[in-house]
Order: C-alpha cells, then sequence, then structure tokens
C-alpha cells in the first residue's frame, strides 16, 4: 500500500511538472481532491505557481484555491501575491496582503518585494507609505533586495524624497540599488538629476543605460535619447530588449524613419532575438514614419499562434493614422477570426479610424459594442465619438452626446468639438465651446487661442481682443512649437523664423527660390487662364 500511494503520489507530481494548459491543471487537481491530497504541500504548491504564475494559468483560480485552504504556508501566500502583482489587477495584490495578516500570518523578505511592485503599478502615495511602515515594522528595511524594491515603489509613485531616504539609508549601495534610485530619478521627471546621478555611477550596465534612455523617452526629450544611445553604442554594453523598445519609440515621436530602420537592422546584427514587443515597436515606428507598408511586413511576419492584442492594436491604431479606414475595420474582422479579444484599446484605434473616415453608423455600433464586450467606456472613448460626430458635421448631436455623458467633460472631448464647429461655421456652438475649454484648462495658451479665432470669424474683434488680453493678465504664454526634419539620418529641430541653424542663410536662400519658382508658376497659370477666356469670347 506503501509503495502504492508513493508511486500515485510521484506520478501525480510528475504530471503537475509537465501540465500546460489550464484545463489539463483542473483534471489534475479534481483528482488529487477525490483522493484527499489536494491540500498536501507538494501538490497544492505546484498547482498554486501553475495558476499564479505561468502564461497558461488562472490567477483568480489561484485566489479562489488559496483561501479555501485550511492552512496555508507563507510560501502559498507569497505565490499568490507575486502573481496578482504582475496581473491586470495589483490591487488583489494589496487585498491578499491584508488578508494573510490578518490570518495571523507573517510576511517574509519574499512578500514585501511583491506587495511593493503591487503597490509601485497602483501610483499610491499613502500606500507606498503603509507598506514601507510595514517593512520597518517587521524588521526588514536592513534588506537590500527589499529596499530596492522600496525605491522603486516611491519612485514609481512620484515620492523621489522618501526614494532618496531609503537609498541614503542603505549601508552599502550595490549596482542594483543604484539603478533603482536612477530609475527613480526619471519615473519623476528629473532628468538633470538623473543625469548628474548617471554620470557620477562608478560602475554601469545595459539597465543604467535603458533607466536613462527611458526617462527621456518618457518626458519627451527623444532627441536626446537617441544622444545616449550613441554614446552607449560608442562605451556602453550591447542594447537589449528593454533598450530598444525605447528607442524606437523615439523614432516613432520624431518621425525618424532612416534612423529607425538602423534600429532594425543593429536588433538583427547583435542577434537580439525578435520578440512579440520589439515586434510591436517596429509595428508602431515605420505606422508613426509613414512607411505603412513596412509595417505590415512586420506585421504579417509574427505567427498568428503566437501574436496578442497589442500586437493587432498597434497594427489598427498604423493603418487608421494613414486614413486606411476600411483596411483598418477589415483588419479587425481578421483579428476576431484569430481568436484574439479586442480590448479598450482596439475600440479607441477604431474608433479613431472612423473619425478619420467620416463613418458615424460605424462609430456607434463599435461604442456600443463596448458595453456588449463587457468594457465599460473611458473617457477617450467619449472624446474619440465627439471627435467622429463634429468631423462629420454632426455638431449639435455631438454636443448633446457630451451633456448626456455619465463622465464630466474633457478638454480632449471638447477640443474637437471646437474644432469641428470652426470648421463648419457653427460659431454661437463654438463660443460656448471654447469658453467651456478656458475653464478647464486656464493655463493653456491654445484655448485662449482658440475662441479668439472664433470671434475673429464673427468680425468681433473687441472680443478678440479681449480674450489675448486676459491671456496676456493670467501669464499665459504661448508656446512655440517644434518641428523636427530627418536629413541623411541626422535630426534637425526648428521652429518658425529659427535661424540658430548653422546653415540658416543656405535654408532661407533656398526657401526664397522656391516661393519665387511658385509665384512664377501662379502667375504663367493666371496667364494662361486669361488667353484661354480671351480665345473663348
Amino acid at each position: 500500500m506503501l509503495t502504492t500511494n508513493a508511486n500515485l503520489s510521484q506520478t501525480l507530481i510528475n504530471l503537475l511538472d509537465k501540465c500546460k494548459s489550464i484545463h489539463s491543471l483542473k483534471q489534475i487537481h479534481a483528482i488529487l481532491i477525490t483522493l484527499s491530497l489536494s491540500q498536501d504541500d507538494p501538490f497544492l504548491s505546484r498547482i498554486l505557481t501553475f495558476t499564479a504564475l505561468s502564461d497558461s494559468g488562472n490567477i483568480d483560480y489561484s485566489c479562489k484555491l488559496l483561501l479555501h485552504v485550511s492552512n496555508p504556508t507563507t510560501f502559498s501566500w507569497n505565490t499568490v501575491i507575486r502573481g496578482y502583482s504582475k496581473s491586470k489587477q495589483p490591487n488583489k495584490s494589496i487585498y491578499l496582503f491584508v488578508q494573510m495578516l490578518r490570518a495571523g500570518f507573517s510576511p517574509d523578505h519574499l512578500t514585501y518585494p511583491f506587495v511593493s511592485k503591487a503597490s509601485a503599478r497602483l501610483a499610491n502615495p499613502k500606500l507606498a507609505l503603509t507598506i514601507h511602515s510595514h517593512v520597518m515594522k517587521t524588521g526588514y528595511e536592513s534588506d537590500g533586495f527589499i529596499s530596492n524594491s522600496l525605491i522603486h515603489m516611491y519612485g514609481s509613485c512620484g515620492d523621489i524624497a522618501n526614494a532618496s531616504k531609503v537609498f541614503d539609508g542603505m549601508p552599502v549601495k550595490h549596482l542594483v540599488s543604484c539603478n533603482s534610485m536612477l530609475d527613480g530619478y526619471a519615473k519623476c521627471g528629473k532628468m538633470s538629476t538623473a543625469r548628474e546621478f548617471f554620470e557620477l555611477m562608478q560602475e554601469r550596465n545595459v539597465i543604467s543605460w535603458s533607466c536613462l534612455i527611458d526617462g527621456y523617452v518618457k518626458n519627451g526629450d527623444y532627441k536626446e535619447a537617441m544622444e545616449i544611445f550613441e554614446k552607449m553604442r560608442a562605451v556602453g554594453p550591447k542594447a537589449n530588449e528593454v533598450t530598444m523598445v525605447s528607442v524606437l519609440c523615439a523614432c516613432a515621436h520624431l518621425g525618424a524613419l532612416d534612423q529607425g530602420r538602423m534600429m532594425h537592422q543593429y536588433i538583427i546584427d547583435n542577434g537580439l532575438p525578435l520578440t512579440l514587443v520589439l515586434q510591436t515597436s517596429f509595428i508602431d515606428m515605420y505606422s508613426k514614419c509613414g512607411a505603412i507598408e513596412e509595417a505590415l511586413v512586420v506585421f504579417r511576419k509574427v505567427k498568428k499562434g503566437q501574436s496578442d492584442v497589442l500586437v493587432w492594436n498597434a497594427m489598427i491604431g498604423g493603418l487608421a493614422t494613414h486614413g486606411l479606414v476600411r483596411e483598418s475595420l477589415e483588419l479587425f474582422r481578421e483579428m476576431q477570426t484569430t481568436g484574439i479579444t479586442p480590448d479598450e484599446i482596439t475600440f479607441l484605434c477604431l474608433l479613431s479610424s472612423c473619425a478619420h473616415g467620416g463613418l458615424v453608423m460605424e462609430a456607434w455600433y463599435l461604442f456600443e459594442s463596448l458595453g456588449k464586450c463587457g468594457m465599460i467606456p473611458k473617457r477617450e472613448h467619449y472624446a474619440c465619438m465627439v471627435d467622429v460626430l463634429s468631423r462629420a458635421g454632426h455638431l449639435m448631436e455631438a454636443y448633446q452626446f457630451v451633456c448626456r455623458m455619465p463622465v464630466e467633460p474633457t478638454a480632449s472631448m471638447l477640443g474637437p468639438l471646437l474644432t469641428g464647429c470652426i470648421n463648419h461655421c457653427k460659431l454661437d456652438l463654438a463660443e460656448i465651446v471654447g469658453k467651456k475649454l478656458i475653464e478647464l484648462e486656464p493655463d493653456h495658451d491654445g484655448r485662449y487661442v482658440g475662441l479668439s479665432n472664433v470671434y475673429a470669424a464673427f468680425k468681433r474683434w473687441d472680443d478678440a481682443r479681449t480674450t489675448r488680453e486676459t491671456m496676456e493678465t493670467r501669464g499665459v504664454k504661448k508656446n512655440p512649437g517644434w518641428s523636427f526634419v530627418e536629413m541623411s539620418g541626422n535630426l534637425h529641430r526648428f521652429i518658425a523664423h529659427d535661424k540658430t541653424h548653422p546653415k540658416s542663410q543656405k535654408i532661407y536662400a533656398m526657401i526664397d527660390f522656391i516661393v519665387h519658382q511658385m509665384k512664377l508658376d501662379v502667375d504663367n497659370e493666371n496667364q494662361e487662364h486669361c488667353f484661354y477666356d480671351i480665345k473663348g469670347v
């Protein structure tokens, strides 16, 4: 009997170790329940690990199982807390941590890093302080791994002061600690401090460089991000997937197609695996740089069995941006036939596509489909719907839609409505919307300019002047917009009437020449038109 039971137990353990799907796992779990073995540690730990941490698992199934175990171990709690910390529901990680404390279990050195990660993803400063206080009460503040987690948590919550306190209090500051602090500065937008910190680091690795590059990208300084990457190529380590995702994002925002192509070749030359994340980044970069055909080539090379909703969203959004409305809707239908479940971003891309194509009926269908798919429309979806109606000239319908929304209107919703009113000469409504926009964003220069332009269209010059004066009185300044031009792989940034470029004299000479040629063409066309009229007489 003992030999038989031992063989059976080993067989079941082997089955759990080789399990590849949640369906198979549930079958094995059912057998264990019938044999009264489901709560024995060798089996329970494997079931929780698979359901909580495996890509094929089910974290909610893991949670239900944990809460029905009569005497779970700290390892069991940590496994499910960890699973939720990296899931779409990090708040449940905190919930389980509280349940663990209430049940009388003591967290260990592995619990706090998982809880800190969940808190970082929730970006809640008060929660971060609570987690830190628990760490101090239980005497784990000297644990280097936990301290690194706390620095990351505070940085993600925008509390760089407390992150610095944790870092300064560490007796030994390893490279991991320095990288955590560097990442914290970058996440909080303190890029000058991050750069100084980076330059003072005695040791750097690919994570150090990636943190700095990603920080510049997140803060919109894409040109600086590219310059740091070039320095990394010259003196630093070989880039990894994280580095290249940030670099491709910078290329996308700069519209630097040549540099984007060079980054693609860099990845191939350095033997970096073309992961799904990188392929998605390529699609996004090529789409935003105007090379939609190259984006489609990358997309079609993605194995459909390995694709996810993100790569489909990138391609659908790219087609929408290029005005290929029907193609984006067709790709959405293809996505559904392959079994990929759309998410909120999918519908956002599709609604944007409908706005560009003037497809009002299709937009209403997609907007209503959100609820049917179990999703609640977010502010961005409402803003897209307003944009659809406004572009199509359905201005009163758009205004009534805004008034009926269950959420407060935002500038991103009213901005498209104002533009639609101006484009379709609905100037009385434009005045109402323009005033509301100034209420919502009193420090935004574009809101005053927009309302001033409305009054100018009405020829209400006094009101237009008063609006500009109000803007000046409130200290709101009109910020110049930058443009980028890529020439032979080099990026050149400029504003209107900019003469800072070293070759500005030649540039303006060429502009004058082009303008002169355009005038000659117009004069010739007018002259030919006159001759045509004379002959017609």
